[in-house]
């Protein structure tokens, strides 16, 4: 357990509306908004779900958590970068990768991890020009080597039909939910309307301490108390 570095982002579109773009990136969204748009939405209607799209959002948080038992008690110890400027959030997660973490030894887990979190960082690290961290890099890797877990894969044994949220599997093995204040539709609200980087903060935190009982559920160990979870 000591060797996985459980990991949580939440991202917002690049500009608080629509009629922030530019010509060329108005044109782009406009394209893209033609394809996931339902019921004759528009692109302009549909922007604040621009953010699940690392070509036209941007990383504000990324929560990370791992286990430490040195055999006096278990802690799990959460640490958040975020804030206004996304250079600087993934310049220095980038560094706590390459200096603490060996993707020979190490683990990186997140829910639905390898549909979103891990090819979004990546992109965004590749966007912002920063060097992509080994526990990240892909190239030439045999999948095998790829030291990444993903808890919904791991929930689905093999069954690729349904998409199983954090939230649900938080509920099915009876740990609290990360989502009393706010969840992932609220996001674009409270960073941009609110203004308020702590609140968001917090519940990225919330998840990824929920996110580390439910893969110790799947593993078979005791799920975090609230006592064992510590902000440093």
């Amino acid at each position: 357990m000591k060797n996985i570095l459980f990991l949580d982002i939440e991202t917002v579109p690049q500009c608080e509306s629509y009629h922030s773009l530019d010509g060329r990136w108005k044109k782009l969204w406009d394209l893209k908004a033609n394809q996931i748009a339902k019921n004759e939405e528009t692109p302009e209607e549909i922007y604040s779900r621009a953010g699940i799209y690392a070509e036209f959002g941007k990383i504000i948080c990324i929560s990370v958590g791992f286990i430490h038992d040195d055999g006096n008690g278990r802690e799990f110890r959460v640490k958040s970068f975020y804030g206004e400027n996304e250079f600087s959030i993934l310049e220095e997660f980038c560094e706590l990768l390459q200096k603490s973490y060996n993707p020979k030894l190490h683990f990186l887990c997140a829910h639905n991890g390898k549909e979103f979190d891990f090819p979004y960082l990546s992109r965004r690290i590749l966007i912002n020009g920063i060097k992509m961290p080994d526990m990240l890099d892909l190239a030439g890797k045999k999948p095998w080597d790829v030291k990444h877990l993903d808890t919904m894969n791991l929930w689905k044994f093999g069954d690729f039909k349904n998409y199983t949220s954090l939230d649900l599997l938080a509920a099915v093995f009876d740990i609290p939910s990360s989502k009393d204040d706010i969840d992932g539709s609220k996001i674009f609200d409270v960073y941009y309307q609110d203004r308020n980087m702590e609140r968001i903060r917090t519940y990225c935190q919330n998840d990824v301490a929920a996110l580390a009982s439910i893969y110790l559920h799947i593993v078979n160990q005791p799920p975090l108390k609230p006592d064992e979870i510590k902000v440093v």
